[in-house]
């Protein structure tokens, strides 16, 4: 794996700063909303995550992270779209909820990822990204994302 640049530094600590606020969110409200402080601070941090991450080629071309990038700014635009104009009427705080925890999933696959295949340094848990270790991470994440939407839908239906 390459050294990190100065780029890549930033997207790694925005990116962290990114989840513990949607981490602390999603405890704390149950669903981010950009109306929350902390729920900004996850969507301004995850768009510049988002971006820089566009402008990392350290495995030397496009590849699924940009991909994931690319999915993750969909679902800001999406999820803020919802909340802001509510023009989808009831469904707004759904696909609010189902865009912003998807923005949420979509960090957590190049987290684990990279952050397996770089440390501990010099010799890193996971060398190659099809291996199983990364695979059961990509299942849990899913099935996290799939339950928690599922416990929001029910919150929200509750409110």
């Amino acid at each position: 794996m390459p050294e990190i640049s100065i780029l890549g530094w930033f997207h790694t600590v925005i990116a962290i700063i990114a989840l513990i606020a949607g981490v602390y969110t999603f405890v704390k409200f149950k669903v981010i909303a950009y109306s929350q402080t902390s729920g900004k601070i996850f969507l301004v941090c995850t768009l510049f995550a988002a971006t820089s991450a566009l402008f990392i080629y350290a495995r030397g071309t496009f590849n699924p992270a940009h991909i994931l990038a690319i999915l993750t700014l969909i679902a800001l635009a999406v999820g803020m779209f919802a909340e802001k104009t509510r023009v989808l009427g009831k469904l707004s705080p759904y696909v609010q909820a189902m865009s912003f925890s998807g923005a949420f999933l979509f960090h957590m696959i190049p987290a684990i990822t990279d952050g397996l295949m770089r440390l501990p340094v010099g010799a890193p848990i996971v060398t190659e990204i099809e291996d199983p270790l990364l695979q059961g991470f990509y299942l849990a994440f899913l099935l996290t994302y799939l339950v928690g939407f599922t416990a929001q839908v029910l919150w929200l239906r509750k409110q």
